[in-house]
């Protein structure tokens, strides 16, 4: 399998990637700006780093022509909209992307507050990624993620289906790695959803890190 990871300087796959190389024996393609030079510790005959504007159509294209499955840690509404074009251009299915909380007004109770109270007004760009996504005719999973930290060896998550209260405070991005490598290993899991992932049992009002 060939995967495609966009904006793979990010966080998220910091972790994604090592977990890929040691779950599966997939080929990768890193893409972001400046990758060859914040990259270089993936590099292995199984990486392939690519420079890249994921704004850009030619450099999207050059990064997801041999893909089977790409995962962007981002959802910036110009980016995914680019990606959209080039996936169907190519004949290209399956995407996964990194997404907020709170794009359906879904947060609920007290956390839903907080939640409102740190966001404002930043939804918007969230919510036009989301709905170029279902205006699309891609394989997409959106993920909803909830308010993220780094605890090693963390990897519990749940999901959350569009149309339920969003309930959960927090959830590790060793988690949501390993729900982008459960969808990736399932081909039928999770299309055509945007889906919250949260840590099981954190209903708290906010995330404990807070």
């Amino acid at each position: 399998m060939k995967i495609t990871i966009i904006g793979a300087a990010g966080q998220i796959p910091s972790y994604l990637i090592p977990m890929l190389q040691k779950q599966t024996d997939a080929q990768l393609t890193l893409f972001a700006r400046q990758a060859t030079q914040r990259l270089l510790d993936f590099s292995n005959p199984r990486v392939r780093i690519i420079d890249g504007d994921a704004t850009k159509a030619n450099d999207v294209k050059m990064a997801i022509t041999d893909a089977d499955v790409v995962f962007m840690d981002f959802d910036g509404p110009e980016a995914i909209k680019k990606v959209i074009t080039v996936m169907d251009q190519l004949a290209k299915k399956r995407l996964i992307v990194a997404g907020l909380l709170g794009v359906f007004d879904e947060v609920a109770g007290a956390f839903g507050k907080w939640n409102n109270s740190m966001i404002g007004g930043g939804y918007r760009p969230h919510k036009q990624a989301v709905t170029a996504l279902e205006n699309s005719d891609l394989d997409y999973t959106y993920l909803r993620m909830t308010w993220l930290y780094n605890q090693d060896g963390n990897t519990r998550y749940e999901i959350q289906k569009k149309g339920q209260p969003l309930i959960g405070a927090q959830v590790t991005r060793q988690a949501i790695s390993q729900y982008v490598i459960d969808l990736i290993q399932d081909p039928k899991l999770g299309i055509r959803e945007a889906n919250a992932v949260v840590e099981p049992n954190t209903n708290f009002a906010k995330p404990s890190f807070y």
